[in-house]
């Protein structure tokens, strides 16, 4: 797997939590799993087990490359060059990717196919990811095309958000090694530039997406962002998998940050944890506080986790008989908004601006009800969580939320939380009055939670599936 982050090692978004868990999932499944990634600033793990130059268009380097031991038999591979990778950021300052981020993902694919080329490496499947790694499949493509290590390998390809496409002119080409053919409709070329996104997606034996609503939804005008016409035309190959968390971390019978152990047999614990959550935020915890149902947010307060809607809602929601816990970091306007309605209203609703690992776990479990009305959702993980942990989902019907969550319905057993369609504030605002209202059901509550609780959420099931994607990769070639 070749891929730009992977959480512990570097992580600012879901793909980081996807390949921090992945690839030991995978080696359970019975593969030999290795994550390549740059060696960025700050990263001292592994011990260098190879070390040669390498050329990419008129840039010439010598490459490190690192092995540290991963979970179940894994393995991360590091690749280490400080003038690509020794930088404050990540990705850029600012908002913006540093200039010469083609380069610096091309070197990291390069590396990490050199590598494999030098110690004649037996690869069964590459499987890069999102646009940093969309040059994977090309060169494999082109350069390594017939090499005897890597022609018969199967290629993987994963989009984990398709707002980020890899937009660069198409001068960058021959820097990268590429030939000028590639600027084409069916290749690379993208309304006149060239998108590395694109790249990957058109060069791949399978192409896989982090949930099966976000295939479909990418596939139609309203959600593929441009993309949906290349998408339908490799739609014989591309699949949604829906990611999983990590199930040793967020287990809320040994979770670290929690007061109390509890399970779906005895969610006692529960109250304890919303006890010490409405404490750690300075709200009323009495009796009373205690009864009325808290409502959890984690979130990136941006337009696309919904925060314009709950902008529009902002009179209303202190006069919802709840209480809220917030957590995040985003837009100004947003942080904004949620820090008056904390002062304004102190005794129920609390904000923490920034993030908080173990508050971020308290919240999951001592919240009734986890919000996450997004106009968009590839996948999610949060809304997993509060699942697992019995805090009830309120989600918008898009992408991973819509195959995660199943709508609150008395005559159904298996329902798990509340959902709406409609991206407006009236929609939200009536499923949260619905929500607030079945809370004081308590039999019908307890039933959502537990039915969320025993889900299987883990990376062991999302793995099964990509032993079969594995398996049709390299059985049917690239395109």
């Amino acid at each position: 797997m070749i891929a730009s982050e992977a959480a512990p090692f570097a992580k600012t978004g879901g793909l980081g939590d996807v390949l921090g868990a992945l690839p030991a999932a995978m080696s359970r499944a019975g593969w030999d799993a290795t994550v390549v990634l740059p060696r960025y600033r700050g990263n001292t793990a592994g011990r260098e087990i190879d070390r040669f130059p390498l050329r990419v268009g008129g840039y010439s380097t010598e490459i490190g490359i690192f092995e540290a031991p991963l979970a179940d038999g894994a393995r991360a591979l590091f690749v280490d060059d400080p003038r690509m990778f020794d930088r404050e950021f990540i990705y850029g300052e600012g908002t913006g990717d540093y200039p010469d981020s083609p380069l610096r993902f091309a070197v990291l694919a390069r590396a990490a196919l050199e590598h494999a080329v030098r110690g004649n490496i037996p690869v069964t499947v590459v499987h890069a990811h999102d646009w940093q790694g969309g040059l994977v499949p090309v060169y494999l493509k082109t350069l390594y095309s017939g090499h005897p290590v890597l022609s018969r390998a199967g290629v993987v390809f994963t989009i984990h958000n398709l707002a980020y496409q890899g937009w660069v002119d198409p001068d960058w080409l021959p820097r990268l090694d590429l030939p000028w053919h590639l600027y084409s409709i069916d290749q690379l070329e993208f309304y006149g530039r060239i998108s590395l996104l694109k790249g990957g997606i058109v060069n791949a034996g399978m192409v896989t997406t982090v949930s099966p609503q976000y295939a479909r939804e990418i596939q139609t005008p309203s959600g593929g962002v441009g993309f949906d016409g290349i998408l339908r035309s490799r739609g014989d190959r591309l699949v949604g998998i829906l990611n999983g968390i990590d199930a040793v971390e967020w287990d809320p019978m040994a979770d670290r940050f929690l007061p109390a152990p509890y399970s779906a047999d005895d969610v006692s614990g529960k109250r304890v944890a919303k006890k010490a959550l409405l404490e750690r935020y300075g709200l009323a915890s009495d009796d009373a506080a205690m009864e009325r149902p808290l409502i959890g947010m984690v979130t990136r307060m941006v337009d696309q986790k919904g925060l314009n809607l709950i902008e529009q809602l902002a009179g209303e929601l202190p006069w919802l008989d709840a209480g809220f816990a917030v957590l995040g970091t985003g837009e100004s306007r947003y942080q904004d908004m949620w820090r008056d309605l904390a002062s304004q209203h102190p005794w129920k609703i609390g904000v923490r601006i920034g993030f908080d690992e173990g508050l971020a776990h308290l919240i999951e479990a001592g919240s009734d009800l986890f919000l996450m009305p997004s106009l968009f959702e590839p996948c999610g993980l949060n809304q997993m969580y509060s699942l697992r942990y019995g805090t009830v989902p309120l989600v918008r019907r898009v992408g991973g939320l819509a195959d995660t969550v199943t709508n609150f319905d008395p005559s159904r057993s298996d329902s798990t939380g509340f959902v709406f369609d409609d991206f407006t504030p009236w929609a939200l605002i009536g499923t949260l009055r619905w929500a607030l209202d079945t809370y004081r059901d308590k039999d019908a509550w307890h039933r959502l939670q537990v039915n969320g609780m025993r889900q299987d959420l883990s990376w062991d099931r999302s793995a099964r599936e990509y032993v079969k994607i594995y398996e049709s990769a390299v059985s049917r070639g690239t395109p």
